[in-house]
This record gives C-alpha cells, sequence and structure tokens, in this order.
C-alpha cells in the first residue's frame, strides 16, 4: 500500500508522537508498504526508506524563542495570518493550521497514495479528504480533553482563563473526530475516555497499541547504579505527575541515598525547577533532555527502578520502554497504565495517582528487596517482547488501512 502519514510534529526524542512516526513508518516499510510522512517542525528522524514531505508552519514554539512573533516577511498568506493570531490570543493553532496546510498538498497528490494516516491532529482540513471518501483513519494516543481536565484543576486565576482557551482546539478535534469514519487508539482505557469525551461510537475505535524497539531497549551489560531512580515526561505539566515524584523523593532522600534522572524538557522558571528548589532536592535530582534512544535505553537499564508518576496515560511509551530494559517500576493507577504494565506487582507496583506519600513507599520498598526487583525486571522484558513489538504494530494498522480502503470501494494492495 502507499501511505500518506500525517503529523502535525514529531519531536524525535521528546514526545509521543515522533517516536510513533519513526517506528510506525519504519514498521510499515518492513513490511513492503511505501510510506511517506508528512510533518510539520520539529520534524522526524526516518528510516532511510521512508519519505517526508515537510509542511513549514511558522514554528512559534520553537526553542529558545517560544511564542516568538515573527517577521512580516515569513507571512506567506491567510493560514499564517491565522496561526500568527490564534498564538497572540492565547490559543494553539498548529492542529487546525496543519490539517488546512497538508490538506492543500494532499489535494493534487491524491491518486499517489491509497490511504491517509492522521496522527493525532483532528483538524477541520481533515474533513475535506472524510468528505471525498478517500480512505482515511486517524490515530488518538488519548483525548486530550484529559490534559485540559488535570491542568484546570491545577490552575488559579487568569492561567485559568488562558488555559481554557489554549485548549480551544480540542472542540475542533471532538468535532472531526465524530466526523471521520475510523478511529484507532493504542489502548482500551483510551478508547472508552475517547469514546466518552468526543463522543464517538466505541464499535468505529480500535485498538492497535504501540510498540517498543526490544534491540535497542535491552537488558544492561553494566550493573545498575545503586539507589538510581529515572523518570521520563514528555512534557513538563500537571499531567505528568512530576510534583508528586519530587515529593516522594524528597522524603526518600531523608531515609537513605537515592537519585533520581528526570528526561524532559523543564520550563525555565517553571514550576517544576521551582519545587526542586523548594525542596532542596538540587544535589540529588538531575535532568536530561533531547537524548538519543540508545542514550534513553542506558539510562534506563542504569535504573534500579524506573517511575511513571503520571495523573493519566493513554498508553505510556516510557513505561514499555522500562521494561524492555528489566527494570522494574513504579506506576500509577491511572489511565492505561495498569492496563499496560498487567497484573500489580508483577511487573510493576500500581499506586494511587497523585499520592506522594505512597509513591515513596513503594519506591523505598523496591529499593530495599533486590530479589523482587528482578524477578519484576525479568517478567517485565517477558511482557515487552511478547506484547509490544512495533512489527505487530505496523501489521495491526496496516489491516486497518485494508479495511478503510475496502470500505470506500477499493482493493487493498
Amino acid at each position: 500500500m502507499r501511505v500518506a502519514l500525517l503529523s502535525y510534529r514529531s519531536e524525535p526524542h521528546c514526545g509521543g508522537q515522533g517516536v510513533y512516526v519513526r517506528h510506525l513508518s519504519r514498521g510499515l516499510a518492513d513490511l513492503g508498504h511505501r510510506v511517506e510522512v508528512f510533518s510539520g517542525q520539529p520534524y522526524p528522524d526516518l528510516d532511510p526508506r521512508v519519505g517526508l514531505t515537510k509542511v513549514p508552519s511558522l514554528d512559534l514554539y520553537r526553542e529558545p524563542d517560544p511564542f516568538r512573533t515573527p517577521r512580516l516577511n515569513e507571512l506567506r498568506g491567510i493560514v499564517d495570518l491565522l496561526e500568527v493570531a490564534t498564538m497572540w490570543t492565547a490559543g494553539f493553532p498548529e492542529p487546525l493550521t496543519f490539517s488546512l496546510r497538508v490538506a492543500g498538498q494532499l489535494r493534487g497528490r491524491l491518486a499517489e497514495f491509497d490511504v491517509v494516516h492522521d496522527n493525532q491532529c483532528l483538524g477541520y482540513g481533515l474533513l475535506g479528504l472524510a468528505r471525498s471518501g478517500f480512505p482515511l483513519v486517524s490515530t488518538v494516543h488519548h483525548p486530550i480533553t484529559r490534559d485540559r481536565l488535570t491542568e484546570l484543576a491545577a490552575a488559579t486565576g487568569l492561567r485559568r482563563l488562558t488555559l481554557r482557551r489554549w485548549y480551544g482546539f480540542v472542540r475542533m478535534q471532538a468535532r472531526v473526530a465524530r466526523r471521520l469514519p475510523e478511529l484507532l487508539t493504542v489502548s482500551h482505557a483510551s478508547a472508552a475516555d475517547i469514546s466518552t469525551d468526543f463522543r464517538v461510537p466505541r464499535e468505529r475505535i480500535h485498538v492497535v497499541p504501540l510498540g517498543v524497539d526490544t534491540a535497542v531497549f535491552s537488558p544492561p551489560a553494566l550493573p545498575r547504579v545503586p539507589g538510581r531512580v529515572v523518570a521520563v515526561a514528555s512534557a513538563d505539566a500537571p499531567m505528568k505527575g512530576v510534583r508528586h515524584l519530587l515529593e516522594a523523593v524528597a522524603k526518600l532522600r531523608t531515609e537513605r541515598d537515592v537519585e533520581l534522572v528526570l528526561v524532559t524538557r523543564l520550563i525555565e522558571g517553571g514550576p517544576t525547577q521551582r519545587l526542586i528548589g523548594e525542596l532542596a532536592i538540587g544535589d540529588v535530582v538531575r535532568v536530561v533532555s533531547g537524548i538519543s534512544d540508545d542514550a534513553l535505553a542506558a539510562l534506563l537499564g542504569s535504573a534500579e527502578v524506573a517511575c511513571v508518576p503520571s495523573l493519566y496515560e493513554g498508553f505510556s511509551l516510557p513505561t514499555v520502554e522500562a521494561m524492555a530494559c528489566a527494570t522494574p517500576l513504579v506506576v500509577s493507577r491511572a489511565g492505561a497504565l495498569p492496563e499496560v504494565v498487567g497484573p500489580d506487582g508483577e511487573c510493576a507496583d500500581l499506586v494511587p495517582a497523585g499520592d506522594s506519600e505512597a509513591l515513596a513507599r513503594s519506591l523505598g520498598a523496591l529499593l530495599d528487596d533486590p530479589a523482587r526487583r528482578a524477578r519484576m525486571g525479568s517478567a517485565a522484558r517477558n511482557r515487552a517482547v511478547h506484547r509490544y513489538s512495533w512489527t505487530s504494530v505496523a501489521a495491526a494498522t496496516a489491516e486497518r488501512y485494508a479495511a478503510a480502503i475496502e470500505r470506500t470501494g477499493g482493493t487493498p494492495c
């Protein structure tokens, strides 16, 4: 099949969208399909067999100058004006503006593809494709309504008003989701939430879990670092639960030697950075970002315990990456995390979301029990290898492509 895979942003080393695009496209290429990725900035790292068509935005959120004001000579048309005007009024424009731009690029090229696969954009520009009857599927990793709910609960005053405006695109995503013929998602928990929040009939949502590269993410050859805990957070946001992990680490460091390595991109002067200072744990917390898969695998493999303290996850790639490294976990009993790790205590200890004391107790107990860590790590590796492979993800996704093509009267290649 000839696949157009769309992703409005594809950060290579931080965030699930870039990881998903990179590995899914490679898996599809392994199966003999021809894949072309259409992406806005930041652009993905792709297998040489996969084509990349850049769909440039104004890139208003790039580091080190997020929320920048573009120069007049950067504005190329009405979509650029819409993008900058939305940012100026505290909204997030990228899902909408990417969908409009990519729809324009695809309009004259549809004969080159058998199916279009949207990754989490759900912008109004996709509706023209849907109305035309062209084979179209869309992946929704989880409904962004859950992010909005968590951030609003943590905000006060003017911040609540600006957050409501920032998340204004969620209404568009819900409307588009209801009008698309088929949605993919990554867990049964996420499917239930999409159905509830976006009011999409459950039978139109198909579950295809994510995968992990078990050759890269593998048990370590070197000894693990005593007392080291590693956590990966794709965003410096309340939903990732980093506050509760930092509070747990502050308690643990009064009882034992402990080190937290936090893989994330912190907001300069933001709440996480301030909390590290307020808790006086800067000497035992190290923050890294932008590292390669090989470096992340080495880091996860160096830890005695990995932690996912999120208040919600639609799947959690860092969880299965830690499992593939045979690293035992402590995770929140939230969203899809119990579904991903399996029975409590087998590969991971499950704790109530947002409970810093329970997190500290569970981390401390695991750090004190090397035999149990070894059993859990072995079970985690086994679960990752047998349940979560990108080859199976690509094959299952290709089956949904074939169904979409048949639904619209075509014949799958």
